[in-house]
């Protein structure tokens, strides 16, 4: 049996699946348990578990989880512990690189981008039909390119990533900042017409979409996560503003779109036992 899980920034999610049969999906929140232990209980339910396949949001190299910020992680060496003590192979990827993995499948895709607004913000890339890594399996990390000044801190330690701009943590950080009365979330903000949010949060994610097409020139951009499922607006708000910022010629022929997989990053996750590169 294959165990795919999503390491989330708010929520644990996993299923098992027995070859082609869905067997058990379970969801928890991720700052009430330690990731490994919550794997760890799922393998004393299901000992014919095999292999696992851990989408995480934050970077990863060789296994080991690098950088856990807003996460309840118990096991950095995570692939090391799981392997020494249980008989299960198991691999671990960024979140967006097993997104970009599942909607490069559905896309039938070689050259895609995927960028995926949720508690943060990422992007996975497939550029000539493989996964861009980089030296230390950190490319692409759009969320920490500079922008502006924030009055508050990222997870990484800065105040100037994009990031705090768009992404769901910039809305509760903005709402914060503030002092409003509401709940953070775009389409309450955009009910109330507090523009001094949206229109920031709206600026800042045209420009982070436009980096992404200019810098890595792919075929389809899709746009996915909870806040872009939520506000569905932000597909056309992009594909009518992006030659604002975008150089015209990596918008020839490209397809901008919304994500068509539920939860893109769990079915990456999924399709790690067969992925070698």
């Amino acid at each position: 049996m294959n165990l795919a899980i999503d390491v989330g920034g708010s929520n644990l999610r996993a299923q098992i699946w027995d070859a082609n049969v869905h067997i058990d999906s379970m969801t928890t929140k991720s700052k009430t348990i330690g990731v490994a232990e919550w794997i760890e209980s799922i393998l004393n339910k299901h000992k014919r578990i095999s292999t696992i396949g851990i989408a995480y949001a934050g970077q990863v190299e060789d296994g080991c989880i690098i950088s856990a910020p807003n996460l309840n992680i118990d096991k950095k060496d995570i692939k090391s512990f799981f392997e020494s003590n249980y008989d299960v192979t198991l691999k671990i990827e960024n979140d967006l690189t097993c997104a970009v993995m599942a909607e490069a499948n559905y896309h039938n895709s070689k050259n895609i981008c995927a960028l995926y607004l949720g508690t943060g913000l990422g992007l996975g890339v497939v550029e000539s039909g493989k996964i861009l890594r980089g030296s230390h399996n950190i490319a692409a990390e759009l969320g920490h390119i500079p922008y502006k000044e924030a009055p508050f801190r990222c997870g990484c330690g800065r105040s100037n990533c994009i990031e705090l701009f768009a992404s769901g943590i910039a809305l509760k950080n903005w709402v914060q900042h503030y002092a409003l009365d509401c709940n953070p979330s775009l389409s309450e903000l955009k009910k109330i017409s507090e523009e001094r949010i949206t229109d920031t949060f709206e600026e800042a994610l045209l420009y982070a979409s436009a980096t992404a097409i200019t810098i890595f020139n792919p075929d389809v951009l899709v746009l996915g996560g909870g806040i872009v499922s939520a506000n569905p607006y932000l597909k056309d708000l992009i594909t009518k503003n992006i030659d604002k910022y975008a150089l015209p010629q990596s918008l020839k022929d490209i397809e901008i779109c919304i994500s068509n997989i539920d939860d893109a990053p769990l079915q990456g996750a999924l399709l790690l036992k067969d992925y070698n590169d």
